[in-house]
């Protein structure tokens, strides 16, 4: 019986042990079941990937095979451990380790149960936030940061209503407002949406997350408008961060003063903080309690700082950060803060009017990084060394004009050096000679980082560079003036990681590098960059040696010879390769498989061809330059190649022979990539897969259809540049524009393209440079052109476009700068709305049927009236790097398409390029217009060239017409104008074609300057003109031309006798003058007689007259 209830107890006892262990998650029993992940979630994540470069292998474990099916066990994923499902998502890189490409977070929203996403510090950055953001309703944690989005903020983010901590920051291209729907976030405890480019007035709403403790929406935002919190709102604020220019009042300081737990304040760009006496004292306030201040581009002044810190008690002793940089501070401020704040770590003061020229000796003892960079140092800064704190690692002296004399050494100098020192940068300073070597030589002794780049520094590095310096990991001499050899001591620095020596002047063998170097490095060294010297000779096979290069930069040297495969076959680990303007041949065996997975092939000018180089196959992570421009190859391309391109950014493949038509795969081109094709020989149709570009340049070529490529129902809604400009395209315009309705650039130039243009067409609103010329388009402008407002550029030259000239032209497209309808069959009058075009500084309307009179309002046209332009201006209004570009062409703005204007130039049609656009012109030639010229073109001081030959103009030329000192060229030939050529015209010095012919003008022609240049077809066919030039006198100049030719008459009686005459004055006056008045200048007795003679003389008529 015993036994019996022994056995049983034994049965519930181990009954017992088995529910405990599920009860407690484990269970030690074989057959037990493994909670794994719910399929479908794995299937959301393996969505997620697509788009997605992992050049660091940080999804290596996320693989759809049979032995790693769990993705609860995959890098970053964390599963409930009873449901299975996917509770957090964690993907944050690092300075060196990140994801790039696009992101598809949409693909995501199967995960319904998860709480926590991170997937900051990567580079995202030509993918949106998704408006679907929303769905994640059970998210806690959301941190988007540091990802390089573009776009807004979408309102559905207000739907966590569960989230605790959001951070959007440091995107930098966010742009638009925060979405009002963000204060139904009540529970949010961290917000920080920093570093964007917000802007707008901050939703009121935002007072309601009374239980936010970190507040930041500095650093980049522009927001404007009332201060949206009150007395009150968000108490429970430790950390606090605002940027734009508020209209700050008194009583929004009284908010910030009962923020009784705050530590951090961050204030930027806030420019009447200056002005406001009482924010200034409430923060005054603040500071025995803070950690951090930073107030950043604020205007502030020393007075401002001194209102501050106006007293030693109320420098806190907190306070260890301090960032007072982008003000207008002086070396007041900087000797303020030297005395009062002894327990500061991180000292910025850049980018003020700091001016030093006392050895620089603050009394910082704590101080570990200080920021002096874009202030004015003089010569004797550096007299004595380093007085620093002991502690100082960072000092940043960038763009500070210091000079070699700033670093002369003193007998004492070694004492006095600094051994915390780790990081200097004293880049883009005024050092030329070696000196500052010798100062670096003696005042550092663990330096790890020097950046001398954009200085002036001339001749060799100094030999003792390399033993002296070798603590050194990065050094950076980009952008000097120095020669000779790359010294060989740079493989003996052991430390050394990074090395850029690019734009000097080194020559000498590349080879030599290597010689004599135990390049003891090896293992760590991981840059190297020498482009844009001097160097030359072939490509060394030694370089192998350095197997760990992730980056090699040889571009813009003479180097020459083949490179094999030998000579890169330890590379495992290249990811930037650049061998661009040099004169080498890339010849590889067609089997042979590179070791390395490149991100980046720079080859501009090198040989790759004739044949298509077979080993860019295996190169699938390439997003930017492959194969690239000018590179010899005369072949067709691969199917493969095309297939490759899932992760490219930048494809130039431009100014080669290549022959074939682009298959219409189906491709997907997550990354928006800018693809350059043209200058080749592609032909057939364009492929509807490249409507994903971002950029298509596929001008020079021989494409043949425009319409499937637009019409395929496809929607391009990143196209932002299309140029297809010389090629072949033949028929009618398509009409299907509302497909790319993104196009900021169009050029459909010089092709075979007829029939009117589309209604479709005024779909591309945002449209800025349209460019049709040199084509067979006929009938009237469609009037839904004006809703392309935006246009600077508008040319529909070479045409047979015909009615007349649209007024909406000039009442809607107020942008324009370039408007071209040279070569049409225009008729009807100049409408008077052109004058409206303030900002146009080309306009051509020749060789059309247009009538009438020029409208005097024409010195209306502002930009021309300007006598200098400000090129700069103008260019950056054409491109300006907007949230619009932004959002089209992603971080990587578009750089491939430049204005490409063609214009009839003194008589000689001429192209130029992203144009010189101090060219102001006006061409309204080879029509028939009357009428007299206005004389208010006078005003258009800044006018370079008037073309209004061949026209039925009369009357005179106006006489302002001088005042246009900047003329270049005026042609008024051919037409009926009378009178006299104005005087003033010949005062233009800079007038080198004039054309005054085959008119009814009169008179002389002037003289002067540099007038008399001209030839006579300047001025033939004009009857009653005359002068020099055409080799005619003028009427009242013979008596004077028959006088000039007379011979000299004879001499007679007469002129014998004239000529004793005046013999006979001269001897008379020259005895009696020397006669009276020489004894008076030379005897005084005489002299004194005659001056007494003379006072009674005086003294007699004086008595007389009275």
């Amino acid at each position: 019986m015993s036994c019996y209830f022994l056995k049983l107890f034994y049965a519930l006892l181990l009954l017992l042990l088995h529910a405990a262990g599920s009860i407690l998650g484990f269970n030690s029993l074989p057959n037990s079941t493994e909670i794994k992940c719910i399929e479908t979630e794995r299937q959301a994540l393996l969505n997620f990937t697509h788009g997605l470069i992992d050049d660091f292998d940080i999804l290596s474990t996320w693989r759809d095979d049979h032995s790693n099916r769990d993705c609860c066990k995959w890098k970053g994923i964390q599963c409930n451990n009873q449901t299975g499902h996917v509770e957090m998502l964690h993907l944050r890189g690092n300075g060196t380790q990140f994801l790039s490409g696009a992101i598809n977070i949409s693909s995501l929203i199967a995960l319904e149960n998860i709480e926590h996403l991170d997937l900051s510090s990567n580079d995202f950055e030509v993918s949106h936030i998704p408006e679907l953001m929303g769905s994640f309703t059970n998210l806690r944690y959301l941190n988007l940061s540091d990802c390089y989005f573009i776009g807004i903020i979408p309102s559905d983010i207000g739907k966590l209503t569960h989230l605790l901590s959001l951070d959007l920051g440091k995107n930098f291209y966010l742009h638009g407002q925060i979405p009002y729907q963000l204060g139904n976030l009540t529970h949010l405890q961290y917000l920080d949406l920093s570093d964007n480019y917000l802007d707008g007035e901050l939703p009121y709403q935002l007072g309601n997350l009374s239980q936010l403790r970190y507040l930041d929406l500095a650093g980049g935002n522009s927001f404007s408008g009332a201060f949206p919190f009150q007395v009150g709102n968000l108490p429970l604020l430790h950390t606090l961060g605002l940027g734009g220019n508020f209209d700050v009042k008194s009583k929004d300081a009284e908010w910030l003063t009962n923020l009784s737990s705050l530590t951090k304040l961050r204030l930027s760009s806030l420019h009447n903080l200056s002005s406001s006496h009482h924010w200034l004292q409430m923060i005054s306030k603040l500071i025995p309690n803070l950690r951090e201040l930073r107030l950043v581009g604020c205007s502030l002044s020393d007075t401002n700082i001194q209102s501050l810190f106006y007293s030693p008690s109320n420098f806190s002793t907190a306070l260890t950060i301090l960032d007072l940089s982008s003000n207008k501070l002086t070396s007041s401020t900087y000797q303020l803060l030297s005395n009062f704040s002894l327990n500061l770590q991180e000292l910025y003061l850049g980018h003020n009017n700091i001016v030093l020229s006392s050895p620089l000796c603050p009394n910082f003892p704590a101080l570990v990084i200080l920021d002096l960079s874009y202030n004015n140092m003089t010569s004797s800064v550096f007299q004595g060394g380093f007085n620093f704190s002991s502690k100082l690692q960072n000092l940043d002296l960038q763009n500070c004009s210091l000079t070699d004399g700033s670093f002369l050494m003193s007998s004492s100098f070694i004492m006095r050096s600094s051994s915390s020192l780790v990081s200097l940068d004293l880049s883009s300073n005024l050092l030329k000679s070696s000196t500052i070597f010798y100062w670096l030589f003696n005042s550092t002794t663990n330096l790890h980082n020097l950046d001398l780049g954009y200085n002036m520094l001339e001749g060799p590095i100094p030999d003792g560079f390399g033993k002296v310096m070798n603590s050194l990991e990065v050094l950076d001499l980009y952008g000097n003036k120095l020669q000779g050899e790359i010294p060989s001591f740079f493989g003996n620095m052991c430390a050394l990681q990074w090395l850029r020596l690019s734009h000097n002047k080194l020559n000498g063998e590349f080879s030599s590098f290597f010689r004599n170097s135990s390049w003891c490095n090896r293992d760590i060294f991981t840059r190297l960059d020498l482009s844009y010297n001097r160097l030359t000779g072939m490509l060394p096979k030694s370089i192998g040696l350095l197997s760990e290069l992730e980056d090699l930069h040889l571009a813009g040297n003479s180097l020459e010879g083949d490179v094999t495969e030998s000579h890169l076959s330890n590379f495992s680990k290249l990811k930037y390769f650049r061998l661009s303007e040099n004169s080498l041949s890339l010849k590889f065996v067609p089997s042979w498989v590179p070791p390395f997975q490149l991100l980046h092939l720079g080859l501009s000018s090198c040989e790759l061809g004739p044949t298509f180089p077979s080993w860019l196959k295996t190169q699938s992570s390439l997003y930017d330059s492959v194969p690239d421009s000018d590179n010899g190859i005369n072949d067709s391309v691969p199917d493969w190649f095309w297939n490759n391109l899932q992760n490219m950014i930048l494809l130039n493949m431009s100014h080669n022979y290549i022959i074939s038509a682009i298959p219409n795969i189906s491709l997907n081109l997550p990354n928006r990539p800018s693809i350059l094709l043209n200058s080749n020989q592609f032909e057939g149709k364009i492929p509807s897969f490249l409507l994903q570009a971002s950029e298509l340049m596929l001008s020079e070529n021989n494409f043949s259809d425009l319409f499937s490529f637009l019409c395929d129902q496809s929607t391009a809604s990143n196209l932002g540049t299309l140029d297809v400009s010389h090629n072949q395209i033949k028929g009618q315009l398509p009409d299907c524009w509302k497909s790319v309705k993104q196009l900021l650039f169009l050029d459909l130039s010089s092709n075979k393209l007829s029939g009117k243009i589309p209604m479709s067409m005024g779909a591309l609103v945002n449209m800025e440079a349209l460019v049709l010329r040199n084509n067979g388009l006929m009938g009237e402008l469609p009037s839904s052109l004006k809703n392309c407002s935006s246009l600077f550029m508008l040319d529909l030259s070479e045409n047979m476009l015909s009615g007349p000239i649209p007024s909406w032209i000039g009442e809607s497209m107020h942008q324009l700068i370039i408007l071209n309808m040279r070569g049409n069959h225009l008729s009807g009058n100049l409408p008077i709305h052109l004058c409206y075009l303030n900002r146009i500084q080309l306009l051509d309307l020749s060789r059309n049927n247009l009538s009438r009179g020029i409208p005097s309002c024409l010195k209306n046209f502002t930009a021309m009236s300007e006598q200098s332009i400000n090129s700069s201006d103008t260019m950056s209004r054409i491109y300006w790097v907007n949230e619009t570009y932004h959002d089209i062409y992603g971080l990587y703005s578009f750089g491939g398409y430049t204005l490409d204007i063609i214009w009839m130039w003194k008589g000689v049609e001429r192209g130029f390029k992203n144009p010189e656009l101090q060219l102001k012109s006006i061409d309204l030639s080879c029509n028939n217009l009357t009428g007299e010229i206005p004389k208010e073109v006078g005003y258009l001081l800044g006018l370079v060239s008037l073309n209004l030959s061949r026209n039925n103009l009369s009357g005179e030329i106006p006489s302002r017409i001088g005042n246009l000192r900047s003329l270049d060229s005026l042609d008024l030939s051919r037409n009926h104008i009378s009178g006299r050529i104005p005087s003033s015209l010949s005062e233009i010095d800079d007038l080198g074609k004039l054309d005054l012919s085959h008119n009814s003008l009169s008179g002389r022609i002037p003289s002067g300057r540099h007038f008399e240049t001209f030839e006579a077809s300047s001025f033939e066919g004009n009857i009653d003109l005359c002068g020099e030039q055409l080799n005619k006198t003028c009427p009242g100049d013979g008596d004077q031309t028959t006088e000039e030719h007379q011979e000299p008459p004879v001499k007679g009686d007469d002129s014998v006798f004239y000529e004793g005459l005046y013999i006979s004055l001269g001897i008379g006056y020259f005895t009696g003058f020397w006669g009276l008045l020489g004894p008076l200048l030379l005897w005084p007795p005489w002299r004194i007689a005659y001056i007494r003679f003379l006072n009674r003389l005086t003294d007699y008529v004086y008595v007389c007259l009275l």
